[in-house]
């Protein structure tokens, strides 16, 4: 099942078009907290409304199902619908609006893609400029796109990368560290990468060039 969450961070006008195809082909939209008023805006009716309610002051619909939570929690608004999400047997999110603003919700974003991988889903942010995504233990290709940066970080402390082909950094039998950003601004150079890791977990950066 295929999942939108719309979050509150920052929307920019070359992403509304995308915005609102995404969500006509998934099967739940999930809007947290100021998501709904990007929601609202592009007209896009969520399945679910969630969120202490703290960015978006608007008034809420009726008829729509509300999850509203406290400001002081563990989880993040974000955090809770990937939550909702993997419950209703998601398998596949799509966070937009997650990027932009302040750096600890960016970073909390990421984390929430590790606890998505974690927990059988597979998970992206995206916005205008990035996709993002993580990879665990496993051999996956990424096709080739136009004017785009391939980028590859340690999220664990060591991760063992087997092979990294149809690069132009390629990589075979090396370890990348968290502490040392060796597999920045790569680019596809083939049909598609192979990214095989043996282990460990990493980040995968496609940006825009430019």
């Amino acid at each position: 099942m295929k999942c939108l969450i719309i979050a509150g961070g920052e929307l920019r006008e070359d992403f509304r078009a995308v915005l609102t195809e995404t969500a006509a082909a998934a099967d739940m939209v999930i809007c947290a907290d100021r998501g709904y008023g990007y929601a609202k805006e592009l007209g896009i009716v969520p399945d679910v409304l969630l969120g202490d309610f703290d960015s978006y002051t608007g008034e809420l619909p009726e008829g729509i199902e509300l999850h509203r939570s406290v400001p002081e929690k563990d989880d993040t608004d974000t955090m809770l619908a990937v939550k909702l999400a993997i419950s209703r047997g998601a398998d596949e999110i799509t966070l937009c609006c997650a990027l932009g603003g302040r750096f600890d919700h960016t970073m909390a974003n990421v984390q929430t893609l590790v606890y998505a991988l974690e927990n059988g889903c597979r998970m992206t942010i995206a916005d205008s400029c990035n996709v993002i995504t993580v990879q665990g233990a496993e051999r996956r290709e990424y096709l080739r796109r136009e004017g785009e940066y391939f980028s590859v970080f340690a999220y664990t402390p060591a991760s063992d990368i087997r092979e990294l082909s149809g690069v132009k950094y390629p990589l075979r039998a090396h370890t990348l560290t968290a502490s040392f950003p060796l597999g920045v601004s790569n680019e596809i150079t083939e049909e598609r990468a192979v990214l095989d890791v043996a282990s460990g977990t990493v980040v995968v950066v496609r940006s825009a060039a430019g």
